[in-house]
C-alpha cells in the first residue's frame, strides 16, 4: 500500500487533516459519509462521460454514452426509486453497448475515449457497490448538492481551449488522488467490511489520477505556445488551491470537505 500511495502523497499538497478523520469515523456520521461517497462515484462517472461527449465524439455518435448512463440517471432522479430492482438488473447495464467513434477534429479522441470509458465503467460499479452497502445497512439513498471542494476546484478552470480541457483533466487527477489518499487514511478506523472495501478501491483510484495526468500532458503537448503554461506548473497552481480547500475550515461535512469548523 505504501508503494501505491507514495506518488499520491507526492502529488497532493497536504494530507487529509486528522480533524476530518475524527469526524468521519464517528458512527453518527457514517450515513452522511456513505451517501456522499455514493454520489461522488456517480459524479466521477458523469464527469468523465461529459468529457467524452464534449471533446471526443460528435453529437451523432454520443447515443451509446447516453444509453449507458440512462439507468443510473433514472435511478437517481426517480423519487420512487427501487434500490433492489436497480441492483438486480442484468449486469450488462454496466456495459457500453456500441463502440464509440472518435471525431477527426480532436487528435486525442481514441486515448481520451479509452481511458475515460474504463474509468466510467469502474465508477458506475463503485456506485453500485456503495449503494449495496447502504441498502444492507438501511441507509436510504439521496441526492446531495456539490460542496465547497468541488465548487472551489471548478473555479480554477480557464475559459479558453485547450486550456480548459487541460485544467479539467488536472482537476480530475486531484479529485481521484484525494479520494485514494482519503480512503487509505480513513479505512483503519472503519468496521471490517468498509475497511476491506475502501482498501479495494485504492488501486483503481490511483490509476484514474495517473490517467488524467497522462491525458493532460498529451493535450498540452500538442498545444504548446510561448504563452502556454506547462502542465507541471498548472498542477502546482491548482494543487495550492486544492490543499487550501482540504486544510482550511469547512462548514459542511462531506467526503471531500476540508477541516471541520470548531
Amino acid at each position: 500500500m505504501q508503494q501505491l500511495l507514495a506518488p499520491i502523497h507526492d502529488f497532493l499538497g497536504c494530507e487529509t487533516p486528522d480533524a476530518w478523520i475524527e469526524v468521519a469515523k464517528k458512527p453518527e456520521n457514517l450515513s452522511t459519509l456513505l451517501i456522499d461517497h455514493c454520489n461522488c462515484e456517480l459524479k466521477a462517472a458523469q464527469t468523465a462521460l461529459s468529457l467524452i461527449r464534449k471533446y471526443a465524439v460528435d453529437k451523432a455518435h454520443a447515443q451509446p454514452l447516453l444509453d449507458w448512463a440512462k439507468p443510473y440517471g433514472e435511478f437517481v432522479y426517480n423519487k420512487d426509486r427501487d434500490i433492489e430492482q436497480f441492483l438486480s438488473r442484468n449486469s450488462k447495464k454496466n456495459e457500453l453497448a456500441a463502440e464509440l467513434v472518435p471525431k477527426s477534429s480532436f487528435e486525442h479522441g481514441p486515448e481520451l475515449i479509452g481511458k475515460m470509458v474504463r474509468l466510467i465503467k469502474e465508477e458506475f460499479h463503485h456506485f453500485e457497490q456503495v449503494l449495496e452497502i447502504m441498502h444492507a445497512r438501511n441507509v436510504p439513498y439521496q441526492n446531495m448538492t456539490a460542496g465547497r471542494y468541488a465548487k472551489g476546484m471548478m473555479k480554477q478552470v480557464r475559459t479558453h481551449e485547450p486550456a480548459a480541457l487541460v485544467d479539467k483533466l488536472i482537476i480530475g487527477a486531484f479529485i481521484e488522488a484525494r479520494s485514494c489518499e482519503r480512503f487509505a487514511k480513513l479505512a483503519p478506523f472503519l468496521d471490517g467490511e468498509l475497511n476491506k472495501f475502501y482498501v479495494s478501491l485504492l488501486r483503481s483510484e490511483a490509476r484514474h489520477y495517473q490517467d488524467y495526468l497522462v491525458l493532460a500532458e498529451m493535450v498540452q503537448s500538442n498545444a504548446m505556445t510561448a504563452k502556454s503554461i506547462p502542465v507541471a506548473q498548472r498542477v502546482l497552481q491548482i494543487g495550492e488551491v486544492e490543499a487550501e480547500l482540504i486544510s482550511s475550515p469547512d462548514p459542511e461535512f462531506k467526503f471531500h470537505s476540508g477541516a471541520p469548523e470548531g
